[in-house]
């Protein structure tokens, strides 16, 4: 049997989880019985897991072959004043560690905003600090891939162009959130296979042929206004095109993780899943 392009789950844990055992562990093994294998640890308020616990998920993950990565808190702010970047900096190399000692091998991340600053001049005080970042992991022999995600409103530091940017640093790539790129310019763009392609072969061009073989992605319906992102919704109910994505997803050849964010989480990520099954033709 051929490798399967994408593993699919959830950001998060999901909602329908046992209560025993309960938290991620009883979440993966959830998601390996319901036919989905990824889950991305959901520590998006703090990160608070004793070294046990860390143990546990990862011998869980690797029980299951659930893949596992770490959603960063949200409190992370590249672009940062001089006092609240130490803060914010912990915050993420908190989540790289714990998250290696878990079993995760992508730690995904806000990047923060511009701060009403040119995106340019925003990249030129974050690359030195995620740069610095990874030459800190790296010398702990932590091999974590920090993903900085793409985000849903304009003010955000998060186009996909900031993500390549930031992804020229060697051990950073991008979190393609596709709901947010099509809520980003809020009018409906970013929704046909022909733009979908465009932004793939772009990624492509920026980060090398290979790496639409390793996509970490975001998916769900998005509610946008004219200023962008709003709220997650049910893909169903939403005027997200997925037929439309997994088209340009199967002509890349692309591969790697979908990671569900709809409100139903496993239930949306199922319909994911299946919809791709059939737009394939493969075996999941």
């Amino acid at each position: 049997m051929s490798k399967p392009s994408f593993r699919f789950g959830t950001v998060g844990t999901p909602i329908n989880k046992p209560k025993n055992p309960g938290g991620s562990v009883g979440g993966i093994y959830y998601l390996e019985e319901i036919g989905l294998s990824a889950l991305e640890l959901g520590w998006v308020r703090s990160v608070r897991v004793s070294e046990a616990t860390a143990k546990k998920i990862k011998e869980a993950g690797a029980e299951r072959d659930v893949l596992l990565s770490v959603h960063a808190p949200y409190y992370i702010n590249l672009n940062a004043d001089e006092e609240e970047w130490p803060k914010s900096r912990k915050r993420l190399m908190d989540a790289a560690r714990a998250g290696d000692a878990s079993g995760a091998t992508d730690i995904v991340f806000h990047p923060g905003s511009y701060f009403n600053q040119p995106a340019a001049d925003v990249l030129e005080i974050v690359m030195p600090r995620l740069e610095d970042c990874v030459r800190e992991l790296r010398a702990e022999d932590n091999p974590v891939i920090l993903r900085p995600e793409t985000m849903g409103k304009g003010a955000m530091l998060g186009s996909l162009e900031d993500t390549l940017t930031m992804s020229s640093i060697n051990g950073v790539e991008p979190c393609l959130d596709f709901a947010h790129l099509h809520a980003r310019p809020g009018d409906g763009s970013i929704n046909s296979t022909g733009e979908w392609l465009e932004i793939l072969e772009t990624y492509q061009k920026a980060l090398g042929e290979d790496s639409i073989k390793r996509l970490h992605c975001h998916i769900s319906g998005i509610e946008y206004t004219n200023k962008g992102e709003q709220n997650h919704l049910v893909i169903s109910e939403s005027d997200f095109n997925l037929e439309a994505l997994f088209q340009a997803l199967k002509e890349t050849k692309a591969e790697g993780r979908m990671l569900c964010e709809s409100p139903t989480l496993e239930e949306d990520a199922l319909v994911v899943k299946h919809t791709w099954q059939v737009f394939s033709g493969e075996d999941l």
